[in-house]
């Protein structure tokens, strides 16, 4: 998958992953899951509908489709959706007074980021990004995140169906969800 590279092309549905840095399940530890709905709805906002999603403990998977009016590109919404959520994992971290994770964080920001006021480093650098070039891509991104729950190591739920934290309910199940876009309205 790229990273570092910019990813601007409209009408497209990206398969996107950011990870917590060195895999710790912050998102887990600061209950985050439901946080995550205030970047669906800013991707909403600016003509990127999320169309599949899992939140692990420690990584994101989405499909996002960036419509026709969409001024943003891939990397500026991912970019600000993954602040956003650094704010509120340190807000909840200091919070619930989790200091070593804290110092863990920052002992690790590097001294050219330092100098820009960053104060802890709780994502991987960059992400990773791949077009869906079609509907059988899709579905397999898809396959892929919504059993992610219930794969390797990872024994979340029973059924992967179930997982709260999914876009499964919203294909599987038919349960609604305002933040998502079905795959075949765009492919």
């Amino acid at each position: 998958m790229s990273t570092h590279t910019k990813h601007t092309e409209i009408g497209t549905i990206y398969f996107i992953t950011f990870t917590c840095f060195e895999w710790l399940p912050l998102f887990d530890k600061t209950s985050l899951y439901e946080y995550f709905n205030k970047w669906f709805g800013y991707l909403l906002k600016n003509d990127a509908s999320l169309v599949g999603y899992v939140i692990m403990p420690n990584h994101f998977h989405g499909l996002v489709y960036l419509g026709d009016k969409c001024g943003i590109s891939l990397n500026n919404l991912v970019g600000n959706g993954k602040r956003f959520l650094a704010y509120e994992i340190v807000k909840r971290l200091k919070k619930s007074g989790q200091s070593d994770l804290l110092t863990q964080l920052s002992s690790h920001v590097r001294e050219s980021e330092k100098n820009k006021n960053k104060q802890h480093e709780v994502f991987r650098l960059s992400f990773d990004a791949k077009k869906c070039f079609n509907r059988k891509i899709v579905e397999q991104k898809l396959d892929y995140i919504h059993h992610n729950p219930v794969s390797g190591k990872w024994s979340l739920v029973e059924d992967w169906r179930t997982y709260p934290h999914s876009s499964a309910g919203f294909y599987e199940l038919g349960k609604d969800n305002k933040y998502l876009l079905h795959y075949r309205n765009v492919i």
